[in-house]
């Protein structure tokens, strides 16, 4: 059975920091391309940021120098540090599998981020 499990968020003030974490199962993390989604209420969920496996990155443009995504096949791990966030970040966040070789695609159940003073 695949399973994503998101982890990290919580309630941060306006220029601090999260980690959030995604742990895989069931799956050999190598052959997916990884992504983090974001959405917040009242709005779609949009692609925040992936990485390749080599670890080619890619992160749109609200997040750039800002977050960093990361990746551990040996841990079945994904990562976004995220730094310095605004409250336009608040949203779920959700970690994403896509395979390398086809449509198959997996998510996470969410993990929550809020940023407010």
């Amino acid at each position: 059975q695949v399973k994503l499990v998101e982890s990290g968020g919580g309630l941060v003030q306006p220029g601090g920091s999260l980690r959030l974490s995604c742990e895989a199962s069931g799956i050999t993390l190598s052959q997916y391309v990884m992504k983090w989604y974001r959405q917040a209420p009242g709005k779609e969920r949009e692609l925040v940021a992936r990485i390749d496996n080599p670890g080619g990155t890619r992160y749109a443009d609200s997040v750039k120098g800002r977050f960093t995504i990361s990746r551990d096949n040996a841990q079945k791990m994904a990562y976004l540090q995220m730094n310095s966030l605004k409250p336009e970040d608040t949203a779920e966040y959700y970690c994403n599998a896509g395979w390398r070789y086809g449509s198959r695609e997996y998510w996470g159940q969410g993990t929550q981020v809020t940023v407010s003073s």
